[in-house]
């Protein structure tokens, strides 16, 4: 009896703590880590290519009336290496030119050809550069079948259309002094838009 009565007790005095049920434990809220942003790969402009241009051309000379302006078009070929935000190169291109030089019938330019090195940074898909080099240049002047070499320069500008194909344009100057040892100095100016192919 005296049992029984205890464990009633203890029942009643244990009570109250069970009333409210269990006691509910807030959950800690769960770490996730932070996105990290998406950086699009860049343009990897390495590997040899080659391609065509398209251009305008305009020829001046200390030589009596050995001026003219035209068409010239053509074929390049290079190489490049990409180093991550700089770009180095070598290329090599050949035009044909239809520049009437004027002074006679038949005086005109005929071709250029140029071995230029290039170096260049990349601005997202774009690829600025300066380019220096050699220049050859064949002319038919006073009858006579001529050719020389100078200096080459300029700026040029591609943007990559994808992983293989490319646009631009480049303006250069030549410079060709005492042209084949005829007294004549050519400074030829050529604008052109290019297309290529990396492989």
């Amino acid at each position: 009896m005296k049992t029984i009565a205890a464990l009633i007790a203890t029942a009643a005095l244990t009570a109250p703590a069970f009333a409210g049920g269990p006691i509910a434990v807030a959950e800690e809220p769960a770490v996730v880590p932070a996105a990290e942003p998406y950086v699009a790969p860049g343009v990897d402009w390495s590997g040899a290519y080659v391609g065509g241009q398209l251009g305008y051309g305009d020829v001046d000379s200390n030589g009596a009336g050995l001026d003219g302006h035209g068409w010239l078009g053509g074929v390049h070929a290079g190489y490049r290496w990409d180093m991550g935000n700089w770009v180095a190169g070598t290329e090599l291109s050949w035009d044909k030119t239809s520049i009437d030089l004027g002074a006679t019938a038949g005086d005109q330019l005929d071709s250029i050809a140029a071995l230029k090195l290039m170096a260049g940074r990349e601005i997202g898909n774009s690829l600025v550069y300066g380019t220096l080099g050699a220049a050859h240049a064949n002319a038919s002047i006073g009858g006579a079948d001529l050719s020389d070499s100078g200096l080459v320069y300029g700026l040029g500008f591609d943007y990559a259309v994808n992983d293989r194909w490319s646009v631009g344009g480049e303006v250069l100057q030549h410079n060709f002094d005492n042209f084949d040892a005829t007294g004549n100095d050519f400074d030829a100016t050529t604008i052109k838009a290019k297309v290529g192919l990396r492989f």
